[in-house]
C-alpha cells in the first residue's frame, strides 16, 4: 500500500527555490521515502548521515571539498542530516557557494536538526514537519467507506505507514516501533542518565493523555525533582513523541493559567506504552483516544496547509471547561470532542461571558470536517 503524501506538491512547490528544504518528523514516518518520490527521475546525490565515511566528510568540510563530493549533481539529498555534527555549515556553504544545487536535509529530531541548522541557515532554509499518515491520506488511499469501517482499529493501533499496511502482524510491528525507535533519538543523547525513569515518565503521561499534568505529581511519584521532570518532557516533545498545550486565558481570575495537557503524535504509540491494545468496544479509555485522535490529525491537517494557529484548552477552577480553543487573527474557535453524536454539550457560562466565539461540537459522524 502507497501512501500520497500531501506535503509531497508541498515540497514540489518550494524545491525550486533557492532555500535549503529541511523534512524533520518522528522516526518511521516516511521522510526518505517522500524525498525519493520527489527526486524521482532527477538526477540526485544521496549522503547517508548514519554512515561513518559520509560524517566524516561532511563534519568539518571546506568549499573545494564539498563542490568535489557534489560533482555534477544539481540535486542533493542528506537523510538523518541530524547525525552530522557541523551540518549547518555544510549546508550554508552549499546554499551560498553552489547557486545550481537544490538541497534537502531530513531529519528525526528537532531538536538536533533545528539547532544545527538554526544560525548558519537563517533566511536560508524552509522547514517542514512529517508525522504518521492522516486522516485525509488514509482516506484517499483505501477510500472512504474502508476508512469508515477502519476508524475503530486506528484509534488503537494507530497511524504508521509500516503498521497501517501490515495488519496480520500490526500488533508485534507496534510493539517493536515503540521499543526500538521511541527512545532512539532521546537516548543518544546522553543527557537522560537512567532509561527507566523516562519509561515510567512515559507511561505516567500515556495515561494522563488529554488530561491537565501536574509536573509537581510527576515529580512525586519518580522520585526525580521537577526541573527533570520539565527536561525530560521537553526532550520527549522535540524527538516528537509527546507535545503540550497550554491553557488560554485573558482575563477570568477563576481560569487555571499554568497547567498543561499532553498529547501523543499517534495513538498506537500511547498504547504500546500501556500495553493496552484491546479493541475499542472493551475499552473504557474511548473518550481519551477520541480527543487524542482529533488532537493529532487536526495538527496534521493545520501543518499540511501552512496555516498558523495559536491552540490551547480552557478550564476554570470550578471545572468548567472546554476541550479545544484556536485563535486566529484574535478571533476564536472553540471545539468540544465526544464519541457519541448524541452526547450532550452545553457551552460554559463562564466562557460566553466572557469570550465571543465560534462554537463547535466534533463527534463521530462530523468529525471529518474539522480534520479535512
Amino acid at each position: 500500500m502507497k501512501f500520497n503524501r500531501i506535503h509531497f506538491h508541498n515540497l514540489s512547490a518550494k524545491l525550486q527555490d533557492k532555500k535549503v528544504i529541511i523534512l524533520i518528523g518522528p522516526r518511521q514516518v516516511g521522510k526518505t521515502t517522500l524525498i525519493y518520490d520527489l527526486l524521482a527521475g532527477k538526477d540526485y546525490l544521496f549522503l547517508d548521515g548514519d554512515d561513518p565515511t559520509t560524517r566524516r566528510l561532511l563534519d568539518t568540510p571546506n568549499t573545494m571539498q564539498i563542490k568535489s563530493i557534489i560533482a555534477e549533481y544539481n540535486y542533493v539529498f542528506i537523510d538523518e542530516a541530524q547525525r552530522i555534527e557541523n551540518i549547518g555549515i555544510t549546508a550554508k556553504i552549499i546554499h551560498d557557494q553552489m547557486s545550481e544545487v537544490r538541497l534537502i536535509l531530513s531529519g528525526s529530531s528537532s531538536f538536533e536538526l533545528s539547532g544545527l541548522t538554526q544560525e548558519p541557515l537563517t533566511g536560508r532554509k524552509v522547514t517542514f514537519h512529517l508525522y504518521p499518515i492522516s486522516w485525509k491520506e488514509f482516506e484517499q488511499t483505501v477510500g472512504y467507506v474502508a476508512a469508515e469501517q477502519d476508524l475503530p482499529n486506528r484509534l488503537v493501533y494507530g497511524f504508521y505507514p509500516e503498521i497501517i499496511t501490515n495488519v496480520a502482524d500490526q500488533e508485534n510491528l507496534l510493539y517493536e516501533l515503540t521499543e526500538s525507535y521511541l527512545y532512539k533519538d532521546v537516548l543518544a543523547l546522553g543527557i537522560i542518565k537512567k532509561q527507566d525513569v523516562i519509561f515510567r515518565l512515559l507511561q505516567l503521561l500515556a495515561f494522563q493523555m488529554g488530561s491537565e499534568v501536574s509536573y509537581n505529581e510527576l515529580s512525586r511519584s519518580l522520585q526525580i525533582d521537577v526541573k527533570t521532570v520539565i527536561s525530560y518532557i521537553d526532550l520527549l516533545e522535540q524527538a516528537y513523541v509527546i507535545y503540550r498545550m497550554g491553557t488560554f486565558s485573558r482575563n477570568l481570575r477563576k481560569e487555571i493559567k499554568m497547567n498543561k495537557k499532553i498529547y501523543f503524535y499517534d495513538n498506537g504509540v500511547r498504547n504500546a506504552l500501556i500495553k493496552n491494545l484491546q479493541p475499542l468496544a472493551l475499552r473504557n479509555d474511548i473518550g481519551a483516544l477520541w480527543e487524542n485522535f482529533l488532537m493529532s490529525e487536526r495538527l496534521k491537517y493545520l501543518e499540511y496547509q501552512g496555516i498558523k494557529v495559536n491552540s490551547y484548552f480552557w478550564r476554570t477552577k470550578n471545572q468548567q471547561e472546554l476541550d479545544y480553543l484556536e485563535e486566529k487573527d484574535g478571533k476564536l474557535k472553540a471545539f468540544e470532542f465526544k464519541w457519541n453524536p448524541d452526547a450532550k454539550f452545553s457551552i460554559p457560562s463562564a466562557f460566553k461571558e466572557t469570550y465571543t466565539a465560534d462554537y463547535n461540537l466534533v463527534h463521530r459522524e462530523n468529525f471529518r470536517e474539522f480534520i479535512l
